[in-house]
């Protein structure tokens, strides 16, 4: 589930945006979004893009670790009218449009989980290792406006260790309907007692071989948040692309002897070519 430089990144990047010369009217987005991959131009058929960005982030949940990490990124697309079916790292997907303002989504990913040597001072050790997941995720996104300018999200995911529900409001900034430009969303998240415990809770084994006291989490609130997100063509294969995430914990999830921090943190920067 994981993932703010804001206002200097944006400037940072607005030299690049004004040399750069593009009939944006000849690549449409299915969804004018820079949060969305879509790399068809507007075309159907397939779509591929490769690339790679670098992120800054926290070493897992609750760390006050941070750590640069490189990702590929990407992905297959095959565009059909107001469908996009996708393939990107460890996601399988479909993504479609509906009623001009309604996008909905369904994929299946898989948690990254987490280990005892994500920490590498020590923090996680007894608390023993995490396996990767598989998730469903199910998203539904409508626009309150004509050009998605705004909207509302929300988003489920559900897993056989537990549930996280997202509901957000967006902004979209720039006039362009080729899916550059930025935007921002903030985000309230929700979570099960089952996947609050997957992530933040200690039984009695963990307990008695880490040392840290024995922590039972309950349902609600998990944190709020702010995601920023930049796109821009820097000619008509080469897209750069920036995001940025601050979340702040709830009291409970605060609380827990694996959150050594308030709040989790991501920044990312990259560079994707669209053949």
């Amino acid at each position: 589930m994981k993932r703010f430089t804001g206002l200097l990144f944006a400037v940072c990047i607005s030299g690049l945006t004004a040399q750069t010369a593009m009939a944006q009217d000849e690549k449409t987005a299915m969804v004018p979004l820079p949060s969305q991959d879509d790399f068809s131009k507007g075309e159907d058929g397939w779509a591929f893009g490769l690339g790679l960005t670098v992120e800054y982030e926290t070493a897992y949940e609750g760390s006050d670790e941070f750590e640069f990490e490189p990702q590929p990124a990407g992905a297959v697309q095959w565009r059909s009218g107001d469908n996009i079916f996708y393939f990107a790292g460890e996601a399988l997907g479909w993504r479609g449009l509906r009623a001009e303002n309604w996008l909905l989504e369904a994929a299946i990913g898989f948690d990254e989980g987490r280990e005892e040597n994500d920490s590498e001072d020590g923090y996680l050790d007894g608390l023993g290792d995490q396996d990767e997941g598989a998730e469903l995720v199910l998203q539904a996104r409508r626009a309150l406006d004509d050009d998605w300018r705004y909207w509302l999200v929300s988003r489920v995911v559900a897993s056989d260790e537990g549930n996280l529900a997202l509901f957000s409001v967006g902004r979209r900034f720039g006039e362009q309907m080729d899916g550059t430009g930025s935007e921002i969303n903030v985000v309230a998240t929700f979570h099960n007692s089952e996947y609050a415990n997957k992530g933040f809770g200690i039984d009695a084994g963990q307990a008695a071989a880490s040392g840290l006291p024995q922590t039972s989490m309950s349902g609600g609130l998990r944190s709020i948040g702010i995601d920023y997100n930049y796109r821009h063509y820097i000619n008509d294969n080469w897209q750069l692309y920036g995001e940025a995430l601050f979340e702040y914990y709830s009291s409970e999830v605060r609380d827990s002897p694996i959150a050594r921090s308030n709040y989790e943190a991501e920044v990312g920067i990259g560079f994707i070519y669209i053949f």
